[in-house]
């Protein structure tokens, strides 16, 4: 497709130094892509996750490297229109994607609580299980992006009293032996809304019913806050506000700090106090599982 193509030539023109090339110092920096790799990419319907499809499809085009790729929509409920324009859009970028139903927005709308956590937990879930059983893919890679990795760590810092980030790799816990991949990962934020800008694309937000409502915003509004907190803070206080926030979390003092916890093990500075030494790691951290 001509439209599809010309799209897909300004990664490598207006926006080479802005998307591409940090995608790909994702990619080399975190060593996400490994040979004989089947990955798994999936798609939302938002600006972000329809632009990694973008990039891997680029990346496929060019490389030689020896790894395989799925599209994979993993469909929640979305209202018709909804779907709609996801297919829309997928068509105008020529990504085949796979469209799988999952009902995930019926089974969490009675949920009295904290409906996004769950609903973000089942749809991880799901597109590790159809990624592995179905697809046959070893990981699944997520559109989330610099914005969302400072957003995530200062959220932990601010409301659960812990210092952790969002790491570009994992290893899942539960769904082994898929990994969980984030490419985009020095990508910003302002510059995937320029991308959706300059290509006249309508995306989805979130597309959930409870929105919809009104109901679930108060998660939604806390990320919302502190992506307002950030902005402020760089306008008052610094403008390095950012790139610290992003950088900390590879530049931990472990010798300056009162505690952490490794395997749900606790460990205190007190342990090692009397030491000349400082604290000894483990050599198998296991930092990189989560929970599913």
């Amino acid at each position: 497709m001509e439209e599809a193509f010309e799209i897909e030539r300004l990664l490598d023109t207006s926006y080479k130094d802005r998307l591409w090339k940090p995608f790909i110092h994702g990619i080399s920096e975190y060593q996400l892509i490994q040979p004989g790799d089947r990955i798994c990419v999936c798609i939302s319907g938002g600006k972000d996750s329809m632009l990694l499809a973008l990039l891997f499809k680029h990346l496929l085009r060019y490389t030689d490297f020896p790894f395989e790729v799925e599209y994979l929509v993993m469909n929640p409920g979305y209202l018709p229109r909804v779907l709609d324009l996801i297919k829309a859009n997928l068509a105008r970028l020529d990504i085949p994607a796979k469209i799988v139903d999952g009902n995930i927005f019926k089974a969490v709308e009675n949920v009295p609580s904290n409906p996004c956590s769950l609903c973000a937990k089942m749809r991880r879930g799901t597109l590790y299980r159809i990624a592995r059983d179905e697809l046959k893919c070893n990981k699944i890679a997520l559109g989330h992006h610099y914005d969302d990795v400072i957003v995530t760590t200062l959220m932990n810092l601010l409301n659960s009293g812990s210092f952790q980030t969002m790491l570009p790799k994992l290893k899942a816990k539960n769904y082994k032996p898929m990994q969980l991949i984030r490419p985009m990962y020095f990508i910003r934020e302002s510059d995937i809304r320029a991308f959706g800008k300059r290509i006249g694309m309508e995306f989805i937000a979130c597309a959930c019913p409870l929105t919809e409502k009104g109901e679930g915003l108060a998660e939604r509004s806390m990320r919302q806050a502190t992506k307002e907190l950030i902005a402020r803070l760089m306008k008052e206080y610094s403008p390095y506000v950012e790139r610290s926030l992003f950088a900390c979390a590879g530049n931990v003092k472990m010798n300056a700090i009162l505690g952490w916890r490794l395997d749900g093990v606790k460990h205190s500075y007190l342990e090692y106090y009397d030491s000349e030494e400082g604290p000894e790691i483990p050599a198998k951290a296991n930092a990189d599982k989560e929970k599913d």
